[in-house]
């Protein structure tokens, strides 16, 4: 007898839609997802923030990726390989504030995840104990460096934030497309407003030139009428390799 196993196709996935969606642990549920963290280098979704239930007094925790087993997304529930108690000893995290690198340490050695972050004495492979040591060798000057600090930002934060083309403003971000199987932001979505009434179209973060955190902005490689004249984007659909092939051709001179 033949065995036919079908691979389970990988979506892109608005960041909104998941909002509200529950965390379920081994023995139980933890809480709703609120917003995500995201690291602006590599444009990957690296925490769920998650606020807890009345069980842990509505506290709010960050779960990685790495944590998710198989995903409901018709019960809108995703399952992590946690159980309460860990979450509950997981330390504590103010979510309003930026998350710093020995916070993302300490839950690195609460947590049996693998450090993401890298750097010049710190690759993906070193332990996070290891990592520790060193920081404490060199006096922590490491996580001064710009290269080895965090740079996590939230997508709820993000969002609202100006766009800014090579020659003007020409809308907002919207909401965020990410990869369910790597978690990687693969476009930001854009409400053209005023400048192009009800369109809506998706940028890639390969057009993205500067975000300023201080003027709440995001500028783009792209003009104006490059962005006017992009495949428009209907919410109501997924976004097919179809459509994703017509956008990257569409932007073609702007990612060299």
């Amino acid at each position: 007898m033949i065995i036919i196993i079908k691979k389970k196709k990988r979506m892109k996935r608005n960041a909104k839609s998941l909002i509200g969606y529950s965390i379920g642990v081994t023995d139980g549920e933890i809480g709703k997802v609120k917003e995500f963290y995201f690291d602006d280098k590599t444009w990957t979704i690296r925490y769920l923030v998650v606020k807890t239930g009345s069980w842990l007094f509505g506290r709010t925790v960050l779960i990685s990726p790495e944590a998710f087993l198989s995903h409901d997304w018709v019960k809108e529930v995703l399952p992590v390989n946690l159980t309460m108690e860990q979450v509950k000893n997981s330390p504590d995290v103010d979510t309003e504030k930026p998350v710093s690198r020995q916070q993302e340490i300490k839950l690195y050695e609460h947590y049996p995840w693998t450090n993401y972050w890298g750097g010049n004495i710190h690759g993906a492979g070193i332990p996070v104990s290891m990592y520790q040591v060193l920081l404490q060798d060199e006096d922590q000057t490491a996580v001064t460096k710009s290269d080895d600090n965090p740079h996590l930002r939230s997508t709820a934060n993000v969002t609202g934030y100006k766009i800014i083309a090579s020659d003007g403003e020409t809308g907002e971000v919207e909401d965020f497309i990410f990869d369910d199987k790597s978690w990687k932001l693969d476009f930001i979505v854009v409400e053209t407003g005023n400048w192009f009434p009800g369109k809506k179209v998706l940028i890639s973060p390969k057009l993205i030139k500067e975000i300023n955190w201080e003027t709440l902005s995001v500028t783009l490689k792209a003009t104006i009428e490059s962005i006017k004249n992009s495949p428009e984007y209907d919410p109501g659909l997924p976004v097919s390799e179809t459509y994703a092939t017509s956008l990257y051709n569409h932007y073609d001179g702007y990612f060299l």
